[in-house]
């Protein structure tokens, strides 16, 4: 009997034991860099399709594309399978799109990037009915690849001008010809204008597909900026061993020169091509075309170089004439993200805008003749997504910060104002709507929960859940993980509470003293403390450190109005700077924080901050990384620096008072400073001036310079290498 009880004894502790063990797994950079420890699940390359009852997606790891029944969750066909096919020269699927009777596929594979959003790609047609696989081109690689709404053509890019395939005849047809790299690019954008009116495609199809819209860019007289580019590894550009080649490309600083900027319209059936009025002034932006329901009237938005103008002009494409149609002016600037929300309803007589004119992003209902109808949001609150209109059920979806500045939730309202709130969960919301708005796809999740994606019918009844990441939920358990609390932190106008979230080191003791490092982006409408998951990463290992991580979204960030995201305007880095070093302060005078050792960390805006931080609070800070940061606004581009600052020949002070360049002297402790060779979007100029600065100032840094890198800092061990050398800093100088 004793036996059996030492035995059940045994077993018990043994249990326990194992029970302890994976609870107990340390985190380890590798984790993050290495094995993909904690890589969330989503539903990739959603589509849906013509008839709102079923929609596809792309699945194994790109070789098939499945259809799915909306109202069931459940797969009914594969569509395509790469592995059946007997002439396959696609060995993975980037992207794909239907025609419009969805008979045939256009998919792109073998993608290159060319800069953030921009890259070139092998097309190729997928026949349902012949089954059959053909390349788009035998000529060369192409760029934005898109049916025609009558499916009958296909328009890309290639070398800067335009081309349209014919399907019926298998005809490839050139419609532009005076494309030309570092001069001229027909209907893709130029690199600011990618960059920081964040899109791709510059080219439209008319409704009917009997035209084919375009922006055409001049930036012949735009300068150029220069990049060496090293032999290197991963990758290694072999003829670079000996001598450096040098990438050149046109980049418009602050004040500089921009693109001259024109709208053109192809005739299909004419084959002429004509030019759109868009007014006497040169120095301006047009950042979007998008055509009516009509197929005889393009809508072409206009900004004026201060971008505190908008005109939305309506162009006759049979005469070039244009006549104004919406026309807003803004005390501060116009935020590209309203770009986005110009939607032409179905019915061919109203369209959908936002604007802040209230104070708060909102969205606004308009008649064809340019008169407001009504508001279809209002109140002390942003709204972020506007989703469509139902035009059966008369709804508009759109999801806003109504609850808080934290959680992002979706509603529908109907054309009296009668609103319902369709999100029950707390947490950051967002969907994913059939055509006909029979059906969505909900993903949520929150700060301490991995997104959890289900399919609703328009009842809001749930049908199924397509994934809630439960794997991951589980591998989280086995890690001693402290959670993320959210809390406030005084402004430095002392008056405003700023959102903050605190994740304490793991065993935290309240009666000892932690360093602190803050994390932080800062940069204007931006957001990093939300209710949503942000994943588990190098942070999270630093907590399992000792360390105490911060983040705060000072003033001039987002979701709280705008007043507080446009106090920053002509001063950028004012307010962020004292918000941070007033927030060092606070977390100074906790009881369980270490005010020696405080320390800040940024990527890019955030790494304009953590220096500026570094050296403007030098009484508080001891310690700054800073990544790809700006230093003088003036090396930055023209259409988001003047945004925000105008010109530096309007406004000498606001980009001298607040550069890091003007308080390197002020350097007292410890900073490293980390940026790419090839950044095309910081230059390492900016690294380069501050530690000139410093060197002149007779001030000691740390410095590391990462060969034929661009902005994201990656490549082979590149990031492993990058996040250890944060670590073994913080460790030196911090802990």
């Amino acid at each position: 009997m004793r036996r059996i009880y030492r035995i059940v004894f045994l077993f018990f502790i043994y249990s326990f034991y194992l029970s302890t063990q994976a609870q107990t797994q340390s985190l380890s950079l590798e984790d993050f860099f290495v094995k993909g420890t904690f890589g969330s699940k989503g539903v990739y390359g959603l589509r849906s399709m013509n008839d709102g009852e079923h929609y596809t997606v792309l699945e194994n790891q790109g070789k098939k594309i499945t259809q799915y029944s909306y109202k069931t969750g459940k797969p009914v066909a594969t569509l395509l399978d790469l592995e059946n096919l007997d002439q396959n020269d696609i060995k993975q699927i980037s992207n794909y799109q239907f025609n419009q009777d969805e008979s045939r596929l256009l998919l792109s594979t073998n993608v290159t990037p060319i800069y953030r959003r921009s890259y070139t790609a092998d097309y190729y047609i997928y026949d349902f009915k012949n089954k059959e696989l053909k390349a788009l081109s035998d000529q060369g690689s192409q760029r934005l690849a898109t049916f025609s709404p009558d499916g009958l053509r296909i328009a890309f890019v290639r070398d800067n001008n335009l081309f349209i395939h014919d399907l019926r005849f298998g005809t490839e047809q050139q419609i532009t010809f005076d494309g030309q790299y570092n001069h001229i690019i027909n209907g893709a954008p130029d690199w600011v204008y990618e960059e920081e009116f964040a899109f791709n495609k510059a080219f439209e199809w008319a409704p009917d597909g009997s035209a084919l819209a375009y922006i055409k860019f001049d930036e012949s007289e735009v300068k150029e900026y220069p990049m060496n580019m090293f032999e290197g590894q991963k990758p290694s550009i072999t003829n670079n061993e000996l001598y450096p080649s040098v990438y050149s490309y046109k980049y418009p600083k602050a004040g500089e020169v921009n693109s001259k900027v024109s709208v053109h319209v192809y005739d299909i059936k004419d084959k002429t091509t004509l030019t759109m009025d868009t007014g006497e002034e040169q120095d301006i932006y047009l950042p979007r075309i998008r055509w009516t329901k009509d197929p005889k009237r393009l809508a072409i938005i206009r900004l004026n170089r201060l971008q505190n103008k908008m005109d939305v002009l309506l162009a006759n494409v049979r005469t070039g004439r244009t006549t104004p149609l919406y026309r807003e002016e803004n005390k501060y600037y116009i935020d590209e993200s309203n770009l986005d929300h110009l939607i032409f309803l179905e019915d061919g007589e109203h369209f959908v805008i936002t604007s802040e004119k209230s104070g708060y992003m909102h969205i606004y209902l308009y008649d064809m003749s340019g008169h407001e109808k009504r508001a279809i949001s209002s109140g002390n609150y942003d709204i972020a997504d506007f989703y469509g209109y139902d035009p059966v059920r008369k709804l508009f979806y759109y999801s806003s910060f109504e609850e808080s500045p934290l959680e992002k939730q979706i509603y529908a309202v109907d054309a009296k104002g009668k609103k319902t709130k369709i999100t029950t969960v707390k947490g950051w919301n967002s969907a994913a709507f059939s055509k006909t708005f029979n059906y969505y796809i909900h993903t949520v999740s929150d700060i301490q929960t991995p997104p959890v994606i289900s399919l609703y019918n328009a009842k809001n009844k749930l049908i199924r859940v397509l994934e809630d990441n439960h794997d991951l939920s589980e591998v989280i358990k086995e890690y001693p993980l402290t959670p993320k609390e959210f809390i406030q932190i005084p402004a430095a106008d002392g008056e405003t509470q700023l959102n903050a979230w605190i994740m304490k080191p793991v065993n935290f003791d309240p009666s000892r003293k932690y360093p602190v490092l803050i994390t932080q982006y800062s940069g204007p409408n931006s957001q990093q403390v939300k209710n949503a998951w942000g994943g588990v990463n190098w942070l999270n290992y630093l907590a399992q450190e000792g360390y105490i991580v911060v983040c705060i979204d000072p003033r001039g960030t987002a979701a709280r109005g705008e007043e507080f995201r446009k106090c920053t305007y002509m001063q950028l880095g004012k307010y962020e700077s004292d918000d941070m070093i007033a927030s060092a302060r606070w977390l100074a005078s906790q009881p369980y924080v270490d005010g020696q050792k405080i320390g800040i960390w940024g990527w890019s805006y955030g790494g304009f901050m953590s220096s500026l931080c570094i050296l403007k609070g030098h009484d508080v800070f001891s310690t700054a990384i800073a990544i790809a940061p700006v230093t003088n606004f003036k090396y930055y581009d023209s259409i988001y620096t003047e945004r925000y600052m105008r010109t530096p020949q309007e406004n000498e002070k606001g980009y001298t008072e607040h550069s890091p360049l003007s308080w390197a002297d002020k350097l007292k402790g410890n900073l490293l400073l980390c940026h790419g060779t090839a950044d095309d979007n910081v230059h390492i100029q900016n690294a380069y001036e501050l530690a000139e600065r410093l060197v002149q100032a007779n001030k000691q840094f740390d410095m590391g310079i990462y060969t034929n890198r661009n902005h994201s800092i990656y490549g082979g061990n590149t990031s492993l290498q990058l996040y250890t050398k944060f670590v073994k800093y913080l460790n030196e100088h911090l802990k």
